[in-house]
């Protein structure tokens, strides 16, 4: 056994010091405790009732450059293979659906979801105004059916005045520097029509198109050829090198592409089959009735009806449709002013009459109409489509049409 041999006095100091030095320690302990509890809730969020730690914010160094993040693309557009008798039996004319046309497009994509529809005709327009390229996108990641083949329209009417900045490779385009000469107000002021002869379009082209791939869209119209090529021969056109260098980049991408022209009353074979297409309107008279003869009577000069043999002959595919271009006398005026069960008979028998003589044809599902055409409308009097929602309610008939249980 130890014995303590300190006196009384001094195990009472001993005591003292011992209690003031629990009583340090217990005040250090709980500054520390302070400071990281505070410390915690400086680096920590509530969420569904639980605390979350979460990294404390990254410090930003001015002598070191910040990299911007690019968002994550969580959506892609798979473009397919495509077939013809596809393009002739599921092709839907869909005019600028994919550029806002018709003010409605929350409902003209709930169409196309329930439609028997695979290819939409002219969804991006380029009539008098450049493609917007981010536009089309946030629409077609609204669409949900998962077979579809998009068009693009290359017009024969530009604004001259305006210019087309390509945010791909930086560069910018000069609507002024494509006109043809003698095509000034052609569509109204500060309009005219683009010549393939110049360079400068050939490299418009060029950069919309390859923009337009890069999107997913597969299928690209020239509208009326003859006002955009001087020399509509195959001897001496321009457009060969234009069309060249969109197939070439298809196949840089490994995808499938088809292009179209309107060609009228054009006849040089070599020419004809450098498009996958030829496509046009068909004069449709008052009765709903459509002529056999190579040009359309109601015209002065020859307005070409391209099922007729003089061209069909000489072309790769013909693609038929109810023509619009906003007049009252134009196919869609006249077939609007029909009543339902004339309108649905008409385009029973014209899809059977040329899908069944190796034909396509285009069913409407949005176009342009004359807002004082009268008859049924779309979303506005501007505007056709067969939606249940609007006046023509067509959209039914239209789908047994295609596919072959409409009696």
């Amino acid at each position: 056994m130890d014995y303590d041999f300190r006196t009384q006095e001094e195990r009472r100091v001993a005591a003292l010091w011992s209690s003031i030095g629990l009583f340090l320690v217990l005040i250090v302990a709980v500054a520390v405790g302070w400071f990281l509890v505070n410390k915690i809730k400086n680096t920590r969020r509530e969420f569904g009732g639980k605390l979350l730690l979460v990294p404390a914010p990254v410090k930003e160094f001015p002598s070191l450059p910040m990299v911007e993040q690019k968002p994550k693309i969580v959506w892609e557009f798979k473009p397919g293979p495509i077939s013809m008798d596809t393009i002739k039996k599921k092709g839907c004319v869909a005019d600028g659906f994919l550029s806002e046309y018709g003010e409605n497009t929350d409902e003209m994509v709930k169409l196309i979801d329930r439609s028997e529809c695979v290819y939409l005709h002219r969804a991006m327009e380029t009539w008098l105004k450049p493609p917007d390229f981010s536009d089309a996108l946030d629409i077609m990641m609204q669409v949900k059916k998962k077979q579809v083949i998009y068009g693009m329209f290359l017009a024969e009417a530009i604004t001259s005045n305006k210019e087309y900045d390509d945010p791909i490779e930086d560069k910018e385009y000069h609507f002024s520097d494509m006109c043809r000469a003698g095509t000034d107000g052609r569509w109204g002021p500060n309009t005219c029509v683009p010549s393939i002869q110049k360079v400068e379009y050939r490299r418009y082209l060029r950069a919309v198109t390859r923009r337009a791939m890069d999107l997913g869209i597969q299928s690209f119209l020239f509208g009326q050829i003859v006002l955009q090529d001087e020399n509509p021969t195959y001897a001496g056109t321009e457009i060969e090198k234009v069309i060249k260098d969109m197939r070439d980049y298809a196949k840089k991408k490994k995808m499938q592409i088809i292009i179209g022209g309107q060609t009228d009353s054009i006849t040089d074979e070599r020419y004809l089959r450098m498009f996958d297409y030829v496509e046009g309107g068909l004069g449709l008279g008052e009765d709903g009735r459509i002529e056999m003869g190579e040009c359309w009577s109601r015209m002065s000069n020859c307005w070409a009806l391209l099922w007729h043999d003089k061209y069909r002959n000489q072309a790769n595919n013909t693609l038929l449709h109810l023509d619009w271009s906003g007049l009252v006398w134009d196919d869609m005026g006249v077939f609007t002013r029909m009543d339902h069960d004339r309108r649905v008979e008409r385009l029973n028998y014209l899809y059977n009459f040329f899908t069944s003589r190796d034909m396509g044809f285009m069913m409407p599902f949005l176009a342009v109409i004359n807002h004082e055409n009268g008859g049924c409308y779309g979303p506005n009097k501007s505007f056709y489509s067969p939606s249940n929602k609007y006046k023509c309610k067509d959209e039914n008939d239209i789908n047994k049409i295609m596919r072959g249980s409409y009696k």
